[in-house]
């Protein structure tokens, strides 16, 4: 089928004085159609005739009107499929619908909403100001299958967008926690130098909670506190309605594909920790969605808004006594801390990936918050002083599982049980010690090769293949010193 465009290049060339036959091969259609169009007149798509009639039989005539448009009818919404109602016209009809004609019934039923169905919800492109509005929000990023140290890494982007320009930024999370959101918009503005008029996000349940009379949802006071010490503005979007913050939405699926590739590119999805993923994850967004966007960023970034004197804590403060377990309740969770503080009372910092401890506000501990469904967090360290003195306790301990810090710790004990019964516990909490007194990476080391060769050991065979070998003090002999040269010097070199 010739086109418009061929048409034009026909004519132009002739026009160019090109043969008929050159002026064809050119355009790319024969010499007669050539001789047809080369003439000046209308365009093939100003005189083709649209095809009003069927090629073939329409299969639905007979049911159309009685079974199908009933169906059509009652379904305002829009969301009957066609395989359904063939679904339906199939038990009616056995001998006479099949899934052969499914994609005809689909064309038909699209052309019957496009004349008769309800109206569809419009979107309105929204015009955007420099300098008045940013984007926040979470996304899972599973799918991406990143890997730490060849571990699984389940995490969160938090990302920050202008509305404006598009600058993006992004911060590693584990979780839609209080901690988690204002460390990543404060990391934003503090990157940005600067801050938008307002924010627009969802109902996160980090910055909003559920009202118990009338429905729906209001700021925590906490998170209202942190806007006002920005002096930002916020905007929530309506629940289920994600389009009303599609600045972000799009962003989240940009930013993932464009880490995607990414990582095609680099060969491997495994990193050596979580700083070097995050780093790897902005400098890809930088250059492919920042970068592009330089000029818009530039012309906004006069607009931005100046930043409070200092940024708002990123941790949230709990108060807590040790109790006689050598262990402390934190945002909800139980975290054992030094048995050195039972009885007294701490201070404790959430932040949004790590607790921190502290008595008469000197830092006395730091370790990992925990993440998911686990209640507990239990370090041998803290408590293995007393465990070594009370073995017995090791075989009920409510948080045994906690004591088992890597998988060849739990295959030695499973090693042990099988040869020494229950004088097993014994000999691994005295394996336990040994790890917290010298090096628990030492101990798993020595384990690992004790397994390999498949002998039995115990704590003494541990013991003997963590020591370090002794150190041998080297044996120095050192001759009496000449003086003779010293009294020359004194007396004047003679």
């Amino acid at each position: 089928m010739v086109t418009d465009e061929q048409v034009r290049l026909l004519r132009r060339l002739r026009m160019d004085g090109k043969t008929q036959e050159q002026a064809a091969a050119r355009a790319g259609m024969s010499v007669r159609s050539a001789r047809s169009w080369e003439r000046a007149g209308a365009l093939p798509s100003q005189v083709r005739t649209s095809r009003t009639w069927r090629t073939r039989p329409d299969p639905f005539a007979e049911v159309w009107d009685d079974r199908v448009v009933p169906l059509l009818q009652s379904d305002r919404r829009g969301k009957l499929q066609a395989k359904t109602v063939l679904e339906v016209l199939a038990e009616e009809f056995p001998d006479q619908f099949g899934e052969g004609q499914l994609r005809t019934l689909q064309r038909r039923i699209r052309d019957w909403r496009a004349l008769h169905g309800g109206d569809k919800e419009v979107f309105f492109e929204q015009d955007h100001h420099p300098g008045q509005q940013a984007s926040v929000d979470f996304s899972h990023c599973d799918e991406l299958n990143v890997t730490i140290g060849g571990e699984p890494l389940r995490h969160l982007l938090f990302q920050f967008r202008l509305a404006f320009s598009g600058w993006v930024w992004v911060m590693l999370a584990f979780g839609e926690t209080f901690e988690a959101l204002i460390s990543g918009i404060q990391g934003a503005l503090w990157a940005l130098g600067g801050r938008p008029v307002g924010l627009v996000s969802d109902n996160l349940s980090a910055a909003t909670h559920e009202l118990r009379r009338g429905g729906g949802r209001a700021l925590n006071a906490r998170f209202a506190d942190f806007l006002g010490h920005l002096g930002c503005e916020l905007r929530r979007i309506r629940p289920g309605k994600s389009n009303e913050n599609g600045i972000v939405e799009k962003g989240h699926d940009l930013a993932k594909k464009a880490v995607e590739q990414a990582l095609i590119v680099r060969g491997s999805r495994d990193f050596a920790n979580q700083a070097q993923y995050e780093s790897f994850v902005r400098q890809t967004l930088d250059r492919k969605l920042n970068a592009p966007r330089q000029t818009l960023f530039e012309q906004e970034r006069p607009h931005l808004l100046a930043l409070p004197a200092s940024p708002y804590p990123t941790y949230t403060r709990f108060s807590a006594t040790v109790r006689k377990w050598s262990t402390i309740r934190v945002g909800g969770r139980g975290y054992s801390v030094p048995s050195r503080l039972i009885g007294h009372t701490v201070q404790a910092r959430q932040y949004a990936n790590h607790i921190e401890v502290y008595y008469n506000d000197r830092l006395v501990e730091s370790f990992p918050r925990i993440r998911g469904e686990q209640t507990t967090r239990i370090d041998y360290r803290h408590i293995i002083g007393s465990l070594v003195r009370k073995p017995g306790a090791f075989a009920n301990y409510r948080f045994r599982q906690e004591l088992f810090p890597t998988l060849t710790f739990r295959l030695a004990y499973d090693a042990l049980r099988g040869w020494r019964g229950e004088r097993a516990d014994v000999e691994y909490v005295r394996i336990l010690h040994l790890a917290a007194m010298n090096t628990e990476a030492g101990v798993d080391r020595a384990l690992a090769s004790l397994l390999a060769i498949g002998e039995r050991f115990d704590y003494a065979a541990v013991q003997a293949a963590v020591a370090p070998p002794t150190a041998t003090v080297p044996q120095l002999s050192i001759g009496t010193p000449d003086l003779i040269p010293y009294d020359r010097m004194i007396e004047g070199g003679r």
